[in-house]
Parts: C-alpha cells; structure tokens; sequence
C-alpha cells in the first residue's frame, strides 16, 4: 500500500491524508513534534507568505557570503532574549547546532574533557565523538556518578557537562540545578539540548531552564525551531564570546547555506507570538494530561512522565509495529513505533504527543481503539494502581 501524507485542506485541522485503493482518506497523526500546531498558525503562514513575495525562496549562500538577511539578525536577537543570553546563533537544524557546536567548542579547550548523559541524543553522541576529546559518560540524570566522575578527573582539566532537559523517549527531566551546582564546584562549563522543551515550558517559552529559573546558570543553551516552533533550524544562545567562537570555527555553521528567509520569518513570528501566548502551553499539556488519565483508566500502559511526552510501553518491536499497522490501516490513526537503536531493546514502545488540535472526542477513540487491539493480540493490561 502507497501511503503518501499530505495537508488535509479539509475539515480536519490536525489530521493528514492517506493514498490507498478506495482514495485518500482522513488520518489523525499523534507523533508530530510540531507540539503546538505553530506549523498551521496563521500568523506563521502570513509571515512566510510575505517574506516569500518580499525577498524570495531562497537564502542565496552562507552567513557569510550572501546568506544573511534581517530576518536571521532579528530571530538570533529574539532567541538570545528568549534565553535572557547576550547572543545566539542559528543552524540549518537542532541535529546541526548539537553536532557543530559541541565538537567545535571541545576543540578549542586543550585537553577538554566531556561528562555527557547515557541518554543523550545523536546529535550532541556526533559532536562529541567528532570533537576528538576525552569523554566521561555519566548514569542517565544521575548526579552522584557524575560527580564521581568529576572529581577523579585533574582539576586544572577544561570540562564540559552536556545534557538535555526534557529526554523525549522517556518523557523525563534532568536535575539542572543539582547538575549546575556541581558543575560550579568542579569548574565546568555547561551545555543543556532544550530541544524538546523550547516553547513548551516556562511564561515566554524559554524551556525547562526558564521554567525553573536556571538559564543563567548555564553557559550553552541549545534548542530546535522544528517542534514546538513549528518550522525548521536550530540554534545556540550563550555568551557573545562563546556565539563567536562558534561563529568563526564551526564547520557546520561556516560551510553551508544558510535558512531560508521564508522559514526564518516563520520562526520569527512563531518565536515572538509565544512569547506573549500561554495558550497553545495550556492547551497542550491538559491535552497530554487527559490523555495519560484516559490511558491509565482503559489499563493501557502508559509510562509515567511529567512532560507532554506520551508513552505507551510495548517491549516488542514486531507488535509495536503491528499496533502501528492497525491503527493505520484501519483506524485512520498515525504513530509510528520506537525501536532500537532509539531505545534499548525491550522496550519498544508508542510515543504519542498530543497537542491543542486533538479534541476530546479524538483521544477517546484513539484510547477505544487501542483498547481493542490490545485484546486482539492478547497483550497484558495494567493493573490500576
């Protein structure tokens, strides 16, 4: 079967549309990370609209030739305020930012050594590797190994602690302040991947950090425009010090074309609405909170998490993609399966991310049908707490 997903220009504000032998057919998606619905807000869509017809398509070279328009000076302003930092600079994606920075930085620091979580993304594994430094890795939020493993390490030794704040498998979050205080008493540098938190928590969007007024005791703050921003990039705030050096010694800033002003213009007008918006945060998390409740209540097994990541723990990759395959097929309904190399085997699982657009309604036949095909393949119901 071609499956071919599209923008439902229909009656479905949330949903896409599928290909198959009776013609396309409505599908509701629960995996996007466009959190918000930031990708379908008007003011978004008028503003790419209108940096499409004042300065065209693309952006015309790097940032450093003939790739930087106001558009891209406006949203670094934007996001370094977003983060109450001195400076920013944007990448082509969150992958990028990770990988560009993270290697570039550790390069510059003799002798770095870099305490990076076992959980940590790709991206920020890549830009580590790539760096060529020393590297330490620390027990998964585990504040106590972490500082084991910085105190056996020379004092007089540059070190990095890299971590993220919201881990979007498990729906966790990470000690920042505890993080903070030990990275203050073994004289360490920062560096948070707010990539799953931008926009979604604190009053004007600005994360976890923001949220539990620690973005000033971290150095490096890192974060996507992909999510709940709804567009594409990514970007670094920092230090203005920090901002050039990455700036003037990143391959993957310095070597490649630049965003498009169009998508930056969409950003920009994503960025600055929730600043001032808490109504897309609001009605995002009672959606993911009603839907954890609905789950728990049907005796699904929904993981616990205090973020507005959904999990639903399956621990087989053939049946995780078979409950994929259903719910597809014949409920109209998208989420795709997490597997290994995403997460450690055995623990496959479904990850929904409910967002504004998803209705009450929605939520109680996603849960109706998950219910059934459970106990179609005989899989094991939780026990009510």
């Amino acid at each position: 079967m071609f499956i071919d997903i599209l923008r439902n220009k229909g009656n479905y504000p949330d949903a896409r549309c599928f290909a198959h032998h009776n013609g396309p057919q409505p599908i509701t998606v629960w995996c996007s990370n466009d959190y918000l619905a930031m990708g379908q807000h008007p003011k978004v869509i008028e503003a790419m609209e209108e940096a499409l017809h004042n300065v065209g398509a693309g952006s015309g070279g790097t940032r450093n030739i003939g790739g930087n328009t106001h558009y891209h000076v406006e949203l670094e302003r934007e996001l370094a305020d977003l983060h109450g930092k001195e400076s920013a600079l944007l990448f082509t994606s969150g992958y990028v930012s990770n990988e560009a920075s993270l290697s570039t930085l550790a390069k510059l620091l003799p002798g770095c050594v870099i305490f990076s979580d076992e959980m940590n993304h790709a991206s920020m594994i890549a830009g580590i590797r790539n760096s060529g430094c020393e590297k330490r890795i620390f027990r998964h939020n585990d504040p106590e190994h972490l500082e084991e493993l910085l105190a056996a390490e020379d004092p007089n030794v540059p070190k990095l602690i890299a971590f993220e704040s919201v881990y979007s498998m498990d729906g966790d979050v990470a000690p920042i302040h505890t993080f903070c205080d030990l990275a203050e008493k073994y004289n360490a540098l920062t560096y948070i991947d707010e990539v799953h938190a931008v926009g979604m928590y604190g009053a004007r969007g600005g994360g976890i950090t923001e949220r539990d007024e620690a973005a000033h005791r971290i150095d490096i703050i890192e974060g996507t425009l992909g999510k709940a921003f709804g567009v594409m990039g990514g970007y670094i705030a920092a230090d203005a010090k920090i901002i050039d050096c990455i700036r003037s010694y990143a391959p993957g800033f310095i070597f490649t074309t630049s965003l498009s002003p169009v998508l930056v213009a969409g950003v920009l007008a994503a960025v600055k609405h929730l600043k001032e918006s808490s109504v897309e945060r609001d009605a995002q998390q009672a959606a993911a909170a009603r839907l954890k409740q609905m789950f728990r209540e049907a005796g699904l097994p929904v993981m616990h998490t205090t973020t507005h990541i959904v999990p639903l723990m399956v621990g087989d990759p053939v049946r995780a993609k078979k409950i994929s395959d259903i719910l597809l097929a014949e409920y109209g309904v998208y989420v795709q399966p997490i597997n290994f190399p995403t997460v450690p085997r055995g623990t496959e699982r479904l990850r929904f991310t409910p967002g504004p657009a998803h209705s009450e309604a929605m939520m109680q036949q996603l849960t109706d049908a998950l219910v059934e095909i459970w106990d179609r393949l005989e899989l094991e119901f939780k026990k009510a707490a």
